[in-house]
């Protein structure tokens, strides 16, 4: 009876199925190269998913509301640039500089969240739309050249250590530390949820549905703001041509870790997970010398597995759910 306990523990763990291809990833790539379990390569993909965790982070927000946001992206390339011309151009503080990153970021986010909310606009059009604006806007402001030569202080951000640990690791973990907090342990965060599972219930329960969705999207806007600066500081420069595709592989580990496309699920922990096979599969491919272009072949595949997976997902829970209704159908005839 105890091992029947603890089998349905574990297999009803949400994550589990996260966890197992994972350690299916890193048992493959232990067998086939000498240098995957070294510290060095353990620290360095800890840093190398720092920012597409971060970005997953501000994705599961959105998604669990049902929502979508493509600017994230562009968010990396515009933020570190104005960033990085705060500090070079305008000779402001490192700290001042940051504000700066993060602010743009929010603003990104107060746009997409106003004109999806309340003009109703559609997220998936609106965020498109903003991703184009800001990575035109930075080629804009650069002429295509990156804005380099910051100062080791900033560069501390994402090239420094705290101990053994990268900077931006810690950064990653305080953020997803926090958004666990709000998801999981407050009312905000169970509004979140209740608009992604069900928009019209959740409004007749009273709950001020476009305020969620615009504040989802203000977070989301914020954590990218984050990533750009983590972003700027670990390359050492702002770049209109960083960040491209990055909002592809946000929504590659929410949906890995668990999340519906179509809101109302979705948790932290999954989206880190999520993150961390996307980076031990590109850390384990470049040690086996993969090619770049196959890399994004295979990285396309993830994504379309990842999206298939979801709607298998669906299909099961709507099986579920019309099997239970029979079964008290019948219970009551």
């Amino acid at each position: 009876m105890e091992n029947k306990s603890m089998i349905k523990k574990i297999t009803g763990f949400k994550e589990i199925g996260v966890i197992v291809p994972l350690a299916v990833l890193i048992i493959i790539f232990s067998c086939t190269s000498d240098i995957f379990l070294t510290t060095n390569n353990l620290l360095n993909i800890t840093r190398q998913i720092s920012i597409k965790g971060l970005l997953g982070i501000a994705m599961t927000f959105v998604i669990i509301t049902g929502g979508i946001d493509l600017s994230v992206g562009s968010v990396i390339a515009f933020s570190s640039i104005l960033t990085a011309s705060a500090i070079k151009d305008y000779q402001l503080p490192v700290l001042a500089a940051v504000v700066i990153g993060i602010a743009v970021g929010t603003l990104t986010g107060l746009v997409n969240g106003i004109l999806i909310a309340y003009v109703n606009m559609p997220a998936f059009i609106t965020t498109m739309g903003t991703m184009t604006i800001l990575r035109g806007l930075g080629y804009i402001y650069t002429q295509g050249y990156p804005i380099y030569d910051l100062p080791q202080g900033f560069r501390a951000i994402g090239q420094g250590n705290i101990g053994i640990i990268p900077v931006s690791a810690v950064i990653l973990v305080v953020v997803a530390i926090l958004a666990f907090m709000i998801l999981s342990k407050t009312v905000f965060g169970r509004h979140i949820y209740a608009v992604g599972g069900n928009i019209e219930a959740a409004r007749m329960a009273g709950i001020r549905v476009k305020r969620v969705q615009l504040y989802v999207y203000m977070i989301s806007g914020f954590i990218s703001g984050i990533a750009a600066v983590v972003q700027g500081a670990r390359v050492g420069s702002g770049l209109p041509t960083i960040g491209q595709g990055f909002e592809m592989d946000a929504i590659a580990s929410v949906v890995i870790g668990g999340a519906a496309m179509a809101g109302g699920s979705g948790t932290i922990l999954g989206t880190l997970l999520g993150s961390l096979i996307l980076g031990v599969l590109d850390n384990g491919l470049s040690l086996l010398n993969v090619d770049s272009y196959v890399m994004n072949v295979i990285s396309g595949v993830v994504v379309i597995l990842a999206v298939l997976i979801d709607q298998v997902r669906v299909l099961m829970k709507q099986n579920s759910q019309i099997k239970e209704t029979k079964a008290e159908l019948k219970a009551e005839k």
